[in-house]
């Protein structure tokens, strides 16, 4: 189980978040909405949380392909149900970027493999009803899987 503790940490919505281990997130709302906009809007965590999971993923499953992995950078952006309370992911886009001595169709694989088997970010978005698209590039050229 982890625990999570969450503080009120500026005026009217934004929250430190704490892990056991003492890691901190911020979260707030954007002025527009009557927060401070000082950290990450609840929603966008989630988004973060899918890149995290599956960026764990894809290293772990190019190191286990013997491949070299210099740099991951993964790119997120969604759209939520409109006119909808609670407002739900609907469709999710993924882009990876990989550097590194990696085999293009390894770096499809590993990504493909995180996204539809082993992400469970992934899965639990999928389960609320969002679609997830990825892209995937390798030293600068798409890879079609």
């Amino acid at each position: 189980m982890a625990l999570i503790k969450a503080s009120l940490s500026e005026k009217d919505f934004g929250m430190d978040i704490f892990d056991e281990d003492k890691h901190s997130l911020r979260l707030d709302i954007p002025i527009s909405q009557g927060g401070n906009g000082s950290g990450f809007r609840p929603m966008q965590t989630m988004l973060a949380a899918l890149c995290g999971c599956s960026a764990v993923d894809v290293i772990s499953i190019l190191k286990k392909q013997k491949q070299l992995l210099e740099n991951l950078e993964i790119e997120a952006d969604g759209q939520r149900e409109e006119g909808k309370e609670p407002s739900l992911w609907k469709t999710i886009q993924l882009t990876f970027l990989l550097t590194g001595q990696i085999e293009p169709s390894k770096g499809f694989r590993a990504v493909d493999l995180s996204i539809k088997k082993y992400c469970s970010v992934a899965e639990t978005l999928r389960l609320a009803g969002a679609s997830i698209d990825f892209k995937v590039s390798v030293n600068g050229l798409e890879v079609i899987g």
